[in-house]
């Protein structure tokens, strides 16, 4: 990826800089926090979040090298690390799990979030598969903008 693709693909995830509440389905009233945030001089974008009883867990981004999209490095306090396939488009979220990285791959994972018109909501799902081809539902999970 030359130069100005590589500013172009970071600037698309300036929307998500921020402090946003979380909210998932599977939990009514329990509010999370996420932050993203620069890092390394701009080069990295990290994703820090804290829900009440869910492990918190910390998100590296980085443009990849062989796509338009993007590498996420997840890592969460029981210790899970794992590899997601993402994409951004400024307004369309995606994260896919479909290869081991860190660990076996004993399921599938996929993270659709599409950010409002506004830029203060990004309303999401996550699906699981143990096949890679038959996916369900797992849960809803929205993100508020706080600042």
């Amino acid at each position: 990826m030359n130069e100005a693709a590589r500013t172009a693909a970071l600037q698309r995830l300036d929307a998500l800089v921020g402090e946003w509440t979380m909210e998932a389905a599977f939990a009514p009233g329990v509010t999370g926090r996420a932050v993203f945030e620069w890092v390394l001089g701009g080069q990295f974008l990290v994703e820090r979040t804290e829900v009440p009883g869910a492990p918190d867990g910390i998100a590296i981004v980085g443009p990849d090298r062989d796509r338009q999209g993007y590498t996420q490095h997840y890592y969460d306090s029981r210790g899970v690390a794992r590899l997601y396939a993402m994409t951004f488009d400024g307004r369309v979220w995606t994260l896919l799990r479909d290869s081991p990285d860190f660990t076996p791959l004993d399921f599938w994972q996929r993270f659709t979030g599409e950010l409002s018109a506004d830029g203060g909501t990004i309303s999401g799902r996550w699906e699981t598969s143990a096949d890679g081809s038959t996916w369900e539902h797992d849960f809803d999970l929205t993100y508020r903008k706080v600042r």
